[in-house]
Formats: structure tokens, sequence, C-alpha cells
């Protein structure tokens, strides 16, 4: 289930949004690799309402719960070989200007 968000008490705003459809942009960009601002309008949802629930949800661990539910299923299939298993992380730092 979604984290609910409640309505603002001073009223003004934007109208709510549908779940679905912003559940739907995110998982489209996390799984096209598409920038957030590029996030097509046919999803039915701004850019910035996907991003801004993608960080709410990651901060409330929804990604957990289905990522796990997901390994337990495979692993009862025996379809998960953890001992191939890695994980591979880079970041790029912009170099310093000046001395050293």
């Amino acid at each position: 289930m979604l984290p609910s968000f409640p309505t603002r008490p001073q009223g003004g705003g934007t109208a709510p949004c549908d779940e679905r459809a912003v559940f739907t942009a995110v998982v489209y960009a996390l799984t096209s690799g598409c920038a957030w601002r590029h996030l097509p309008p046919t999803l039915g949802t701004s850019p910035a309402t996907a991003h801004r629930r993608f960080t709410v949800w990651t901060e409330t661990g929804l990604w957990r719960r289905p990522h796990r539910a997901v390994l337990d299923e495979l692993g009862a299939r025996g379809e998960v070989d953890w001992r191939t298993s890695a994980v591979a992380d880079a970041a790029s730092v912009r170099a310093p200007r000046g001395d050293r």
C-alpha cells in the first residue's frame, strides 16, 4: 500500500493526482533510465510529482518490501544463485581546481 498524502489545511495547491499514474511514472523512470524531467506527459503526472513521491516512498521503505518479496519468491524456486551475486557501485566526482 502506498503512503497517503494528507490534504493541506490552508487550502489551495493542486488537485489530487492518480496514485497509479504516479507509480507507473516512477517505475518507468527507474526501469528505463529516463531522467525525471523527461518523463512523457502521456504517463499522466508531472515529473516533479513523480520525483517527489519517489523520494517519499524511498524514505518510508516502500521499495524494500516488494524487493524482498521478489527475492523470497525466486529463492523459494531456487532461481537465485547467491554464490555469483555481486554489487557494483561507482560515483563520478568533479576534480577540484587549483593545487592539490
